[in-house]
């Protein structure tokens, strides 16, 4: 039996480089049931990160009561981390769950039934579109919903309302993934694969705390990292992090540059290929344009002027260039620390360009990992319900706009492609005004997720603008609703995702939800019934009745795109457990990487996008891109670093930046309800260098107020191990769970101190380049409620006691590792095992 919250990655089985990560089956059952009293096993993959590890739910009499790893899944092999062994279930029982729809009467949310809660937002709906048209309907939804869900708000969205302003939370968390991957190869999707642990002499982690992000992702690099043969590691972030001390373990180097600085970080690295000659200039010259504009771009980045900059060591960045360009297959990953601070995308494309310089793409141990937040990110943007057209379509291609209007049988003057679709940001802008005057909010929770959060709860609770809330519980945005919608959620209804690395899972329907709440799917499809969108013969749209119908719309609007689904079907997602996109005639067993040619989709007529300038979002018009001509090669491209837009002060002295814990995920709308997750990260906290605290005369435990030009938290400081000058706090914890505060009293929410300024590519706002000044209150008489078993952990001499009281897990090292289809370390592609495997069936 194993605690997995004090042991957060489990048993190691470490391998050599080139062979199978070996499986491992974790299990976690409800106290005093064991596998035999369980009634059935139902197939899915877990939802609480992105990994997107393959399980199967345990149900006993009706519930959900645990989960189980899947062997032969090409995903996780078997394993899952703390959230989803603990934390996949035990929200679905909770007594608080939605199970009426509900709507504002006199000022209160009272329950209703169904048609008079959707006859109210139909009736809303149909007065805007008759008085001024689909321009004041806005849609905001989530990273967790299922392909058959997005794709069909995409339809009723884009062709039944013909409305631009549809968007999702992925918008705050993965957004510069997509459009770096768009700005350097022309669409989206991601080109490597988790195999590449295998494979690599190098990893590189740029803000990339997948130690508590991907917990089973990471468990597989140290699987690797403690073998005989481990590959060297590379850790970019401000905080001294678990990645951080693996990478000095390694040999490698852990760089902490000032929050704000990382592109003046990757200039300078970049910088080093050129002048230390690891450019192969044949590769780059037959399958990339822009090299010599990126030389000039780098050129003044010298290790003495990064230094300067960033305050690294100028030794340990030639150290960690010298690792990138003398090893032979390189990894490289990247998240938050990059999506959500300054100059994002140049700073992920910059990525890109290390690789690209190097040739090292598609090829097995080098690739590019430009990680997502959450586990169904990636359909949103597949799908088109983040504004984008479905399938990796360009919104500015009148032949993509005309493919979507033959498939869905509509005038292409409908779809809206006159102007780049609206982001997040502008869409609650436009509610504030009073623009957008029906917002629907779908499984997302912007009250507490969205920066500058006092002005959110303005937006959301003002007059201006009339809020739809589909989700499982009274969320802090539900509260603010004018109706609320009870949703069905994972194990309640049938779907499929597509993780981080483009691999598809199943998941299928385990119990029923609870009361009256409706999936997802069926509550989009009772709007579009009611509202009577109906395509030019007349026929109901969308035309789908069920999520298997939904799925199989959702591959013929696929065929011939890069995102090609047209070789999936629910019957073969039954078989292998986990399939990567692309799958069809030229790979039935889907693609474990892309870009193995390497042609890139960057032609003109097959691109996502024509592209921006880094610096000031500013577009590339069709014109300007035909004419480079760029014939299947992927572009280099470069930015000069700038200063951040808010620097300290005398008043503001320090640097405020956001993050998650290994133990919560999002707001905590399901891992508070989990009684291990919950206890090992019960509350707020805020994070200060041993140096800052000293100086402040802040001890552990220490109430203390922090404070931003826009807001103020009150919570309990962890002396830890962020760097002098940086100021960390998680942002999963909202009020919904306590008694005692009153209406505009956030006193523990992160967002309330972060910025409304977002890059200019790719959207995504700044959650980690903000200034603040932190405020002892009082003393403190325990610790902080921080964890210590990852980056959250005390400075070294603390003396707080360690995080530990999980549930018992099981797990089972199995004797003869399955094989996988498409990992190279197995040979051949060959589909993966199913049926029973030592026992477990």
């Amino acid at each position: 039996m194993t605690d997995r919250i004090a042991d957060i990655w489990g048993d190691r089985t470490p391998h050599p480089k080139g062979s199978v990560w070996p499986a491992r089956v974790d299990l976690h059952l409800e106290n005093g049931l064991g596998e035999a009293d369980v009634d059935r096993w139902v197939q899915s993959a877990c939802v609480l990160c992105s990994n997107g590890c393959g399980c199967d739910i345990a149900v006993k009499d009706g519930r959900m009561v645990g989960v189980r790893g899947r062997a032969g899944d090409v995903v996780n092999h078997g394993r899952l981390g703390p959230k989803g062994l603990y934390g996949s279930t035990p929200w679905a029982s909770s007594a608080d769950r939605l199970t009426r729809p509900l709507v504002r009467d006199g000022g209160d949310l009272v329950e209703t039934d169904w048609e008079t809660a959707m006859g109210r937002v139909v009736e809303v709906s149909k007065k805007l579109l008759d008085e001024n048209g689909p321009l004041t309907h806005g849609f905001y939804t989530s990273g967790q919903m299922f392909i058959e869900e997005y794709y069909t708000l995409a339809v009723l969205g884009k062709a039944g309302l013909g409305t631009p302003h549809m968007d999702g939370n992925t918008r705050l968390c993965t957004a510069t993934s997509a459009a770096a991957f768009k700005e350097s190869f022309g669409a989206d999707g991601q080109p490597g694969s988790y195999t590449d642990i295998e494979h690599c002499d190098a990893v590189f982690l740029y803000g990339h705390n997948m130690a508590e992000t991907q917990t089973v992702l990471w468990a597989r690099i140290l699987d690797r990292t403690r073998a005989a043969d481990p590959p060297t590691l590379v850790c970019v972030d401000p905080r001294r992090t678990p990645v951080a001390d693996e990478a000095e373990r390694t040999g490698g180097v852990h760089l902490a540059p000032r929050v704000g600085t990382n592109l003046a970080l990757m200039n300078g690295l970049t910088r080093e290929l050129f002048a230390n000659g690891w450019v192969d200039d044949e590769w780059v010259a037959a399958h990339t344009l822009g090299v010599d504009d990126l030389r000039e771009v780098v050129e003044p980045y010298t290790p003495e002027k990064v230094a300067e900059i960033c305050g690294v060591s100028s030794g340990d960045l030639c150290r960690a260039a010298a690792i990138f360009g003398e090893s032979e297959n390189v990894l490289s990953t990247v998240l938050q620390g990059f999506y959500q601070s300054h100059q994002a995308t140049a700073s992920a494309v910059a990525v890109h360009n290390l690789h690209l310089l190097r040739g090292l793409i598609g090829r097995p141990g080098s690739g590019v990992l430009q990680m997502n937040g959450q586990p169904t990110a990636q359909n949103n943007r597949e799908c088109g319900a983040d504004g984008d057209l479905p399938g990796f379509r360009n919104w500015n291609n009148p032949a993509h706009v005309q493919q979507l209007a033959d498939l869905w049988n509509v005038d292409p003057l409908t779809i809206p492609h006159w102007a780049p679709p609206t982001n997040a940001m502008q869409i609650f802008n436009y509610a504030e005004k009073g623009s957008i005057e029906l917002l629907w909010i779908s499984a997302t929770n912007p009250a507490v997720s969205m920066p500058e959060s006092a002005r959110i709860r303005r937006i959301l609770s003002g007059d201006q603008c009339f809020v739809v809330v589909q989700d499982l519980f009274l969320t802090e945005t539900a509260q603010l609703a004018d109706v609320v919608l009870p949703a069905a959620g994972w194990g309640e209804k049938t779907g499929t995702f597509t993780n981080v690395n483009r691999t598809v899972h199943l998941s299928e329907k385990a119990v029923e939800p609870p009361g009256e709440a409706r999936s997802d799917l069926d509550i989009f499809l009772m709007y579009a019934r009611a509202m009577g969108f109906t395509d030019l013969d007349g026929a109901p749209l969308p035309s789908w009745t069920n999520p298997e119908e939904a799925f199989d719309a959702w591959r013929s609007a696929t065929a011939g795109r890069p995102v090609d689904y047209t070789g999936l079907s629910y019957d073969k997602l039954r078989g292998p457990s986990g399939i990567p996109w692309p799958v069809n005639d030229q790979a039935p067993q889907g693609t474990d990487r892309l870009y193995t040619d390497p042609v890139f989709p960057t032609d003109t007529d097959q691109c996502e996008t024509y592209g921006h300038d880094l610096l000031t979002g500013g577009a590339v018009t069709e014109e300007e891109h035909r004419a480079m001509a760029p014939n299947g090669r992927a572009f280099l491209k470069g930015a000069p670093y700038t200063p951040a837009h808010e620097q300290p002060s005398e008043d503001y002295p320090l640097l405020y930046t956001t993050g998650r814990t290994v133990y919560q995920f999002h707001t905590r709308t399901k891992t508070a309800r989990a009684r291990s997750l919950h206890d090992a990260a019960p509350d707020a906290w805020v994070e200060l260098s041993p140096t800052d605290a000293e100086g402040l005369g802040i001890s552990e435990g220490d109430l203390v107020e922090v404070r931003s030009p826009r807001g103020k938290i009150e919570v309990r400081a962890r002396i830890g191990r962020v760097m002098a000058g940086a100021v960390f706090a998680p942002f999963h914890y909202g009020s919904w769970d306590l008694d005692d505060i009153a209406p505009g009293q956030q006193h523990r929410q992160a967002n309330e101190l972060t910025m409304t300024v977002w890059d200019p590519v790719s959207k995504q706002p700044y959650f980690k380049t903000a200034a603040c000044r932190v405020t002892k209150l009082e003393s403190g008489d325990r610790p902080a409620p921080a964890p210590t078993t990852a980056a959250s952990a005390p400075a070294r001499g603390s003396s707080v006691p360690p995080t530990e009281g999980g549930e018992a897990t099981t797990s089972q090292i199995l004797e003869t590792t399955p094989t996988y289809a498409n990992d190279p370390a197995a040979g051949t592609a060959h589909p993966a095992p199913t049926g029973t495997i030592s026992g477990r069936s």
